[in-house]
């Protein structure tokens, strides 16, 4: 399994993903427009994204945007395949995309989970293992 720079050629197994991991937390899957438009949502800006393969295959996705006018960046769309959770991709995934940012100038990291706040317990209990706090409901925070 390595992490790499996304590529346009693994964007529709991309969204494949994402749909299963949607599904498996019982929600409606769809898929959110940013993902259709990496480049232009992402990189165009300046910001990142990244894809964990495996085999060829997606098996896990994250990337950033930078908050205009401030040293802060929002963490976005890191999923997980739903059959690969629990073996280290999203910490992997997370660390690699948290030195990115402290690399890129960065202080802090800002997360937007989902409510309620039972379906989305993995989220919570992932990002504080990593340490993040939560500032808000649904929202967390760390400094790097």
């Amino acid at each position: 399994m390595e992490i790499i720079k996304y590529e346009d050629s693994y964007r529709d197994d991309m969204i494949y993903m994402v749909l299963q991991a949607k599904d498996a937390l019982g929600r409606i899957p769809r898929i959110n427009p940013d993902l259709l438009t990496i480049k232009e949502s992402y990189f165009d800006k300046g910001d990142f994204f990244w894809l964990a393969v495996d085999s060829g295959r997606v098996v896990g996705c994250v990337g950033y945007s930078s908050v205009d006018g401030t040293t802060e960046a929002v963490l976005h769309r890191l999923y997980i395949k739903p059959t690969m959770k629990r073996q280290g991709i999203g910490s992997l995934l997370l660390s690699t995309a948290e030195a990115h940012m402290k690399n890129a100038g960065k202080t802090a990291i800002l997360v937007h989970l989902g409510e309620p706040r039972e379906v989305w317990f993995e989220s919570y209990a992932f990002y504080k293992k990593h340490g993040y706090t939560e500032t808000a409901p649904a929202h967390m925070k760390k400094k790097i």
